[in-house]
């Protein structure tokens, strides 16, 4: 199974872009989670739900989407020197003690949603 560190090497690899700026996976990052938001949009529009959505073509179009945001996170962590890895393993230690502490829902000091 391919590890979220190798999948950063990997696709470093295919960067092409001027590296010296740092925001260009950033705002690649903000279009593709825009595309993403799109297929979303027409869920809505034109699927009527998503079960119908996840029937059709557009489970692809979603699954590409979500591709492409991977590899700009991927992109976003090797300029920032972050390791994927590290990150994804965080995060879920954080959602964790959130959940053992029952504060998984609202914001994270606890609170419920407004």
């Amino acid at each position: 199974m391919l590890t979220f560190k190798q999948y950063q090497e990997l696709a470093h690899k295919t960067a092409i872009y001027p590296t010296e700026h740092f925001e260009y996976p950033v705002i690649g990052l903000a279009g593709e989670v825009g595309e993403l938001c799109n297929q979303v949009k027409k869920i809505i529009r034109d699927d009527g739900d998503l079960l119908t959505a996840l029937q059709s073509s557009r489970k692809a179009k979603i699954q590409d989407e979500i591709g492409d945001i991977l590899w700009y996170v991927a992109e976003c962590c090797t300029k920032f020197e972050l390791d994927m890895e590290a990150i994804a393993e965080g995060n879920l230690e954080k959602l964790a003690k959130r959940a053992s502490e029952g504060t998984i829902q609202g914001d994270a000091r606890g609170k419920s949603p407004e």
